[in-house]
C-alpha cells in the first residue's frame, strides 16, 4: 500500500541558519557554507520561500557564470563510481584457484633447479595477468562510452531560457522542468504547479506513487507518472538521498545463461584434467618416478588443460560485440541482452515509431452540429502546448491556417496528457476576456465528459469509424464555456504513415524465424489498416478482451494470443501479460517501448528494446535502447547478437576439443608407453601461444542463422568430443612413425610431437568455427593473422631448439604437411558428425544475407541442380509462413514449425528431384 512518508533527505546546499554569506535573490552569489552537515536536511522540510531565499533563486534561474562557480564547487550532479586502484587491479590476477596453481609450478621448478621452466611458467603467468587486465580495461572503456551517450538529459532554466544540457550539469539553485516519464535528476523542491504523482519505488518500495504538491521534496531516481511541474534543486550526487543509498550497495555483475553455460564447461574441463592428472601422479608413484618433477609436470599440465582464457574471452567477445551494436545505432546498456536477443523469436513493436513514421499529418476535421473545421482545429490547438515537443500536439497546431491566432488567448492552466486519464486539459482566457476550458484526446473519453454525447454519440462513432477504416487514428475535441458544461466539438483525424521499410523489414524478420506481433493503442480498426498495408497478417486482437499479469489465460486465450498478428487499444498492463503469456508459452520474447509505463514490460520481456525517443524511464528498464527510429535496426541488432552467439559457440567447441585433446594424448602416452611426449615448458608455450591466437576469434567473420540462437549442449559438447579424440589418434600415428619408421631418438620426438599438437591444434580452430567445410565461411584477417603468425613463432621454436632439441626444416615440413592431411580428414568427419547429432540443421544451411530485405510473396524460388549445392533457406521459410498459416504454431517452440518445414522441403526435394523446384512449384 502507498504511504506519502518521504525518505530522510539530505543536502550538500547549507540553510539559512549556516554562517553563510547573505545571499541576494538574483542568485549572482552562493557561498558554501562552513556550518556542520546536521542543518543539511533543513532544506527538505524548510518553507519553501526560505528555500528559495537559501537557494539564491530567481524565475529567470541561474546565470551561466553562477552556474559553472556552483558546479565547481560542488561537482558533477552523479554518484562517483568506486575505482579500484589499477595496480590493485593487476595484482588481482595473481591471486585465485588458477593463479595459485601456475605459481606453484614456478615455485617448483626453482626448487627443482629447472630454470627453463621457472621462465617460461613465469612468463605464462605475467602474460595471463598483462592481456585479462588490458581486454577488461578495454572492454570496461567500451561499454563505458556507449552508455555516455544514453546520459540523461535534463530540462533547466538559465537566464531565462530552457536550456537541455545533461543532468550531471545540474546544481543546487537551477530551476529544472519535471514531465511524465522523466527521471528525477536531483533532489528538488516542487515549485508552483498542479501536483504530480511520483514513482518512489526504486527507492522506498512503494508500490504505487505518491502523490507530490507544491513545495514537496521529489528525489532523485523517482519517475514522474502522471502531472508535469517545475521544481528547484537543493542536492545533487552523492549528497541527494539516491546517492547516499547507492554508495551503500556495491555494484553487482550479472551472469546470463550463455555465461554459466560456458562456466559449466570450463568447470567440466577442471575436472577431466584433474581426474587425468590425478591418474598420472598415481602411476608415477607407483614406477617411482621423481615425486617433485612429477608434481611439476601435473601441475602445469592442469594449468594447460584449464581454459585460462576463458574470462577474457567472454569479456572481449561481448565488448566487440557490444561495440558492433552500437555501429547499428543500437546502445547494449546490459551485456547479458547479446545472448537473449539473439534468442529471440517473437518481437511485440509497437506500432507509432517503429512501424510507422511518427510523423503525424492533420487530415479534414469532423464538426459536430454546425461546428466548422477551422472551430475544431483552434480548439484542438488550444489544448496543446508546443514547448512540450509531443507529435500530437504539433500536428494539430500545424493544422491552423495562422498560428498567430493563439497571441489572442491566454492559458491560465495547462494539464498535460497522462495515460490514466487519456487526454489534455487547458483553461482559457479569450481576447473578451472570458474563461473557458478546451480538451482533447481518445473519442471514447471525451464523449464520456459531455452533456450532450446520447445526441451526438452514434455520429461521433460513426466518423472515427470512418476514419479508421482508412487508417487515420482519432481524436475528440471538447469545450467547456462559462456554465462549466462540456460539448464535444469534433474530431480531429490524424495520419501516421507507415514506413517506408517496415513491411520488407517484417518479412526479412519472419524468414529469420522472428515474428512480428504488432502493439498498439489506437482503435482495432485502424491496427487492421495498418496490419495490411504491411502484409503482417490482419489477426489483430483487442486487448480489452484480454486479462491481465494476475489472471492465469485460459488454454484458448493463451493460444489465441499465441496466434494472433498484434494487438489494439492496449494498455501498459496488457503489454505486461502479453509477455507474461508468450513466455509461458515458451517463446523468447522481446518487447519495444518508449513510455513511462511501458517499464514493467521492457523489464518482464526476455530483451527489452527502448525505441528512439524514449523516455528516461523506458531507457533505464530497457536491456537496449535504439538511437534510430524504425524496425529495421532491431533486425540488424538481431542479426548480428547471432554472429556473437556464433563466435561464442565456436569458442567452446574449439576450447573442449583443445583440452580433449591435449589431455588424452598426454595421459595415454605416459601411462601405456611410460614416455613424456612433451616437457612441462613445451606445455605452457602450448598453452601461451592457444590463448593469444584464439583472443581473435571476437573479430572472426561468421553467417548469422536464420532460426533464433539457443544453447545445444549436446551439439557442442558432441562435435568438441570427435574434435579432441580424432586429434590424439593423428597425434598417435605421427609418435608411431616417428618412433618405428624414423626411428628418431625421444629427444626428437619430442619437439616434433610440440610442434604437432601445436599446429594441429590451431588449425582446429577453423574447423571449429564452420557447421560446413572449413573453407565454407573465409576467416577474419586478424584471426588468420594470429593464427599463422603463433604457427610460424611455434615452427622456429621447434626448428630451431628454444628450450629444446632442435627438430631441423626438413621435419617441420613433415609435421605441417601431416597436420595438414589430418586436418581435411577431420573437417570430413566433422561433416558427418553434424549429420548425425544435428541431421535437421545439417540439411538446412542458413546462407548469409540470403534473406534480403523483400516479401515472401517475391522471393524467386532457388534453381536445383543436379550435383550442385542449393540454399533451400526460401523454400525452408515460405513452408513455415504456410504452416504458421494453417495454425501451425499450436506447438509450445516456434523453432519446430522450421524444423517441420526443413522436414517437408528436404522430403519433396530428394522425392520429387530438382525437377519439381526448377518449375518453381511449392514443397
Amino acid at each position: 500500500m502507498s504511504t506519502n512518508k518521504d525518505p530522510p533527505a539530505t543536502s550538500n546546499v547549507k540553510t539559512a541558519n549556516s554562517n553563510t554569506a547573505s545571499i541576494p535573490e538574483d542568485g549572482k552569489s552562493f557561498e558554501k557554507s562552513d556550518s556542520k552537515t546536521g542543518s543539511q536536511s533543513d532544506l527538505q522540510t524548510l518553507a519553501l520561500p526560505e528555500v528559495k531565499k537559501t537557494l539564491g533563486y530567481s524565475p529567470n534561474g541561474l546565470t551561466q557564470l553562477e552556474a559553472q562557480k556552483r558546479l565547481t564547487q560542488y561537482g558533477p550532479n552523479e554518484i562517483a563510481e568506486k575505482n579500484i586502484n589499477p595496480i590493485l587491479k593487476f595484482l588481482s590476477y595473481f591471486w585465485g584457484p588458477i593463479p595459485w596453481m601456475i605459481e606453484v609450478a614456478v615455485i617448483l621448478s626453482g626448487v627443482v633447479r629447472h630454470w627453463p621452466d621457472f621462465g617460461i611458467i613465469l612468463l605464462l603467468l605475467v602474460a595471463n595477468a598483462l592481456v585479462g587486465f588490458w581486454e577488461e580495461r578495454q572492454a570496461g572503456n567500451a561499454i563505458a562510452a556507449l552508455k555516455a551517450k544514453l546520459a540523461i538529459k535534463a530540462r533547466v532554466k538559465r537566464e531565462g531560457q530552457w536550456l537541455n544540457p545533461a543532468a550531471r550539469e545540474i546544481v543546487p539553485g537551477d530551476i529544472i522542468r519535471l514531465r511524465l516519464g522523466d527521471i528525477v535528476p536531483a533532489d528538488s523542491r516542487l515549485l508552483d504547479g498542479d501536483p504530480v504523482e511520483v514513482d518512489q519505488s526504486a527507492l522506498t518500495g512503494e508500490s504505487l506513487p505518491a502523490s507530490r504538491k507544491t513545495g514537496a521534496a521529489v528525489f532523485s531516481g523517482s519517475i514522474i507518472r502522471q502531472g508535469e511541474s517545475e521544481a528547484l534543486v537543493y542536492a545533487t550526487g552523492s549528497h541527494t538521498y539516491f546517492g547516499k543509498t547507492a554508495q551503500l550497495v556495491q555494484n553487482a555483475h550479472t551472469v546470463s545463461h550463455f555465461q554459466k553455460a560456458v562456466l559449466k564447461i570450463g568447470n567440466y574441463l577442471i575436472i577431466l584434467a584433474v581426474v587425468m592428472v590425478a591418474a598420472i601422479i598415481t602411476v608415477a608413484i607407483i614406477r617411482g618416478d621423481p615425486i617433485l618433477t612429477t608434481l611439476q609436470f601435473a601441475l602445469v599440465l592442469t594449468v594447460a588443460a584449464i581454459p585460462v582464457a576463458m574470462p577474457t574471452v567472454l569479456s572481449v567477445t561481448m565488448a566487440v560485440g557490444a561495440r558492433l551494436l552500437a555501429k547499428k545505432q543500437a546502445i547494449v546498456t546490459k551485456l547479458v541482452a547479446i545472448e537473449e536477443l539473439a534468442g529471440v523469436d517473437v518481437l511485440c513493436a509497437d506500432k507509432t515509431g517503429t512501424l510507422t513514421q511518427n510523423k503525424l499529418t492533420l487530415g479534414d476535421p469532423f464538426g459536430i452540429e454546425g461546428i466548422t473545421a477551422e472551430q475544431v482545429i483552434l480548439n484542438g490547438a488550444l489544448a496543446s502546448r508546443e514547448e512540450n515537443n509531443d507529435t500530437i500536439d504539433l500536428a494539430v497546431i500545424a493544422g491552423l491556417k495562422n498560428k498567430d491566432v493563439l497571441k489572442d488567448y491566454q492559458v491560465l492552466h495547462f494539464q498535460p496528457f497522462d495515460p490514466v486519464h487519456k487526454r489534455t486539459e487547458a483553461t482559457i482566457k479569450g481576447k473578451d476576456a472570458k474563461v473557458f476550458k478546451v480538451t482533447k484526446g481518445a473519442p471514447q473519453v471525451i464523449l464520456a465528459l459531455m452533456a450532450n454525447a446520447p445526441q451526438v454519440k452514434a455520429a461521433v462513432e460513426n466518423a472515427v469509424n470512418q476514419f479508421a477504416a482508412r487508417g487515420f487514428r482519432s481524436l475528440g475535441v471538447g469545450r467547456a464555456d462559462e456554465d462549466g458544461s462540456w460539448k464535444i466539438l469534433g474530431v480531429l483525424p490524424l495520419f501516421d504513415p507507415p514506413r517506408e521499410d517496415a513491411k520488407a523489414t517484417i518479412s526479412t524478420a519472419l524468414q529469420m524465424g522472428v515474428k512480428i506481433k504488432m502493439v498498439t493503442g489506437d482503435a482495432l480498426a485502424i491496427a487492421q489498416e495498418t496490419a495490411k498495408k504491411l502484409e503482417m497478417g490482419a489477426n489483430i486482437l483487442d486487448a480489452a478482451s484480454l486479462g491481465d499479469s494476475k489472471k492465469e489465460e485460459t488454454a484458448e486465450v493463451a493460444e489465441s494470443i499465441e496466434r494472433a498478428d498484434g494487438f489494439a487499444q492496449v494498455f501498459p498492463e496488457h503489454k505486461f501479460h502479453i509477455v507474461d503469456v508468450l513466455q509461458k508459452r515458451g517463446h523468447i520474447v522481446g518487447m519495444t517501448g518508449d513510455g513511462v509505463n511501458d517499464a514493467p514490460a521492457l523489464k518482464k520481456a526476455d530483451c527489452g528494446i527502448a525505441v528512439s525517443g524514449a523516455t528516461d524511464a523506458a531507457r533505464a528498464a530497457a536491456s537496449i535502447v535504439l538511437l534510430q527510429p524504425g524496425l529495421s535496426v532491431i533486425i540488424d541488432a538481431i542479426k548480428e547478437s547471432r554472429k556473437i552467439f556464433q563466435r561464442m559457440n565456436s569458442y567452446a567447441i574449439y576450447r573442449i576439443a583443445e583440452t580433449l585433446r591435449v589431455l588424452l594424448f598426454m595421459t595415454a602416452a605416459i601411462l601405456i608407453f611410460n614416455f613424456y611426449p612433451l616437457t612441462a615448458v613445451m606445455i605452457v608455450m602450448l598453452a601461451l601461444l592457444n590463448d593469444g591466437a584464439i583472443l581473435s576469434i571476437a573479430y572472426d567473420n561468421v553467417h548469422y542463422k536464420n532460426q533464433p540462437e539457443s544453447w545445444n549442449m549436446r551439439l557442442v559438447l558432441g562435435i568438441a568430443t570427435v574434435l579432441g579424440v580424432v586429434g590424439p589418434i593423428a597425434a598417435f600415428g605421427l609418435f608411431y612413425l616417428g618412433d618405428r619408421v624414423f626411428l628418431l631418438d625421444h629427444k626428437l620426438l619430442q619437439p616434433m610431437m610440440y610442434l604437432m599438437l601445436s599446429v594441429a591444434g590451431h588449425m582446429t580452430i577453423f574447423l571449429a568455427r564452420t557447421r560446413g567445410p572449413f573453407w565454407s565461411i573465409r576467416p577474419a584477417r586478424v584471426l588468420w593473422i594470429a593464427v599463422l603468425g603463433t604457427q610460424v613463432l611455434a615452427t622456429f621454436i621447434a626448428v630451431y631448439g628454444f628450450l629444446m632439441p632442435p627438430l631441423g626444416w626438413s621435419l617441420a615440413g613433415f609435421v605441417w604437411g601431416y597436420a595438414a592431411l589430418w586436418a581435411l580428414a577431420t573437417d570430413r568427419i566433422k561433416l558427418l558428425a553434424y549429420r548425425i547429432l544435428d541431421p535437421i540443421g545439417a540439411a538446412a544451411k542458413p546462407k548469409h544475407n540470403a534473406m534480403a530485405a523483400t516479401t515472401i510473396k517475391g522471393n524467386a524460388e532457388p534453381q536445383i541442380e543436379t550435383g550442385k549445392p542449393c540454399d533451400l533457406t526460401p523454400l525452408i521459410a515460405r513452408r513455415a509462413y504456410e504452416l504458421y498459416e494453417q495454425g501451425g504454431r499450436r506447438s509450445q517452440h516456434a523453432t519446430e514449425d522450421w524444423y517441420q518445414a526443413t522436414r517437408d522441403v528436404e522430403k519433396n526435394a530428394v522425392k520429387d528431384g530438382p525437377a519439381k523446384f526448377k518449375n518453381g512449384s511449392k514443397p
